[in-house]
């Protein structure tokens, strides 16, 4: 049998479990999940290997309307999603509004690459609805194939999975066959940092945070880690700590824990906030970042 390799990239409105199905798909925790819209902020690759195909998902963060900098440098990796894709996986839901952003809805339809549309979380609704919405959806994007899925329960992602390496082209793999992600240990440590502060902060606090690993030394049974929280105002700064430090610890504590089970390692782990003022309008401070 020939060899399949392709990029399936998972678009979708912010909210609608992109990141759930990744991490279902791929069978690994790659992407952060929170209740919390704008959770994923880069573009993450997970590898899918086997001995005659490679599935290189992507996910990206949710469509929106830029309102600064940060958000216009995740919206142009959006915009590269759609163009570098062999296969373009569309996640909406059963709550979405069918023709959200409509406009880049035609950008996907326009595009030319085949598309699977993805309708999630249908264990928050019923068979009727679930008819009427893929009724709509037949008619806003035609051709495209449309699977019903709860990503959260794991719910037809195996169907799902069979029709994604059915639509593959033939083609070599563009990874090692022992690669799971693009991305090195010191970046997914700044994301789980990062979910715990989008679960533990409200308002804009999580929106207006970015981690900075400073240091990163592995010895024998230890893994010692200085990371950087940066804030854009100084009133930013105090929240995060908390009264007598107690919420930074808190998140620092549930941080570590879940670093170790991701490395597999004993973790030392050191947190301290920095006011970088206004550093999501900022291009040379976003470059540092990776945006």
């Amino acid at each position: 049998m020939a060899h399949k390799s392709g990029f399936v990239n998972i678009l979708g409105n912010p909210n609608v479990g992109k990141s759930t199905l990744m991490n279902a798909l791929v069978g690994e925790k790659l992407s952060i999940i929170t209740s919390k819209s704008q959770t994923t902020r880069h573009r993450i690759l997970g590898i899918v290997n086997g001995e005659d195909f490679q599935i290189v998902y992507s996910d990206t963060p949710g469509i929106l309307k830029p309102a600064y900098r940060l958000q216009e440098a995740m919206m142009k990796s959006v915009s590269t999603a759609i163009t570098d894709a062999d296969l373009i996986v569309y996640v909406t839901d059963v709550n979405e509004k069918f023709d959200k952003n409509k406009e880049f809805l035609n950008r996907i339809i326009d595009s030319g690459v085949p598309v699977i549309l993805v309708i999630n979380k249908i264990d928050l609704g019923n068979q009727e609805k679930l008819e009427a919405l893929t009724g709509r959806w037949e008619v806003m994007m035609p051709g495209a194939l449309i699977i019903p899925i709860s990503a959260k329960e794991k719910f037809n992602i195996e169907t799902l999975f069979t029709i994604i390496l059915e639509k593959l082209p033939e083609g070599p793999a563009y990874f090692p066959k022992d690669q799971l992600t693009d991305r090195y240990e010191r970046f997914f440590v700044t994301e789980i940092i990062r979910e715990k502060i989008l679960r533990n902060y409200s308002k804009e606090i999580p929106y207006s945070v970015e981690i900075e690993i400073e240091s990163y030394r592995e010895e024998n049974s230890i893994v010692n880690i200085r990371a950087l929280i940066h804030v854009s105002r100084e009133s930013q700064k105090g929240i995060i700590i908390g009264h007598q430090g107690k919420m930074l610890k808190k998140t620092g504590t549930e941080a570590r824990k879940d670093i170790e089970e991701f490395i597999g390692k004993k973790v030392y782990l050191e947190i301290y906030v920095k006011v970088t003022r206004d550093w999501r309008d900022k291009p040379g401070t976003l470059k540092k970042f990776g945006y």
